[in-house]
């Protein structure tokens, strides 16, 4: 029988006697990160929900960024669904450290849209990933790095108890939270 206990430094995780958050490493596996020791992890509480619905013909990353600079929202985390009239998608090139652009020029249903805010430069980041679908339902997804909008319903999370803040990675070549 394995012994399940709640984690000792998250609260909330069971894991086993053996090791952290069921995240363990059996003997004869190869090592790797794993329990608290492979992230950061902090807890926050959600102070308001926005339901936003954008306007056609707006760009979706810029109007949630103008929205996170008026509302003075420095963390949040939202999803939306809808569909864009284009897009400009990016791939991140891990080994050469810099983004590929895909163009989309056609209508798209956004199959699947996610997004956070944080702070880069102490100002508004929006950090958007989309899924988007064609007429045959041919998928393609990636970094949004612009959406038109057609249409988009917007549910976004503000987030309070934290300071989300970008800073240069030299592992990644990227700008992720300083956390």
């Amino acid at each position: 029988m394995e012994l399940y206990q709640r984690c000792s430094k998250c609260y909330r995780h069971n894991y086993l006697a053996k090791g952290d958050c069921a995240w363990y490493r059996k003997e004869g596996q190869e090592a790797m990160k794993t329990g608290h020791d492979s992230m950061s992890l902090f807890e926050c509480n959600t102070s308001k929900e926005l339901i936003v619905r954008l306007k056609q013909d707006v760009d979706l990353v810029q109007s949630m960024t103008e929205l996170a600079r008026n509302r003075g929202i420095e963390a949040g985390s939202f999803v939306a669904i809808g569909a864009l009239k284009r897009a400009r998608l990016g791939y991140y090139d891990q080994k050469n450290h810099e983004y590929r652009e895909i163009k989309i020029d056609s209508p798209h249903e956004m199959a699947s849209c996610v997004g956070n805010i944080s702070l880069k430069d102490g100002k508004p980041f929006v950090h958007v990933h989309v899924v988007l679908a064609d007429e045959k339902g041919n998928a393609m997804g990636g970094h949004l790095s612009e959406g038109i909008v057609f249409a988009a319903e917007v549910h976004l999370c503000q987030l309070e108890g934290l300071r989300l803040e970008r800073k240069y990675d030299e592992a990644t070549g990227l700008s992720l939270w300083n956390v």
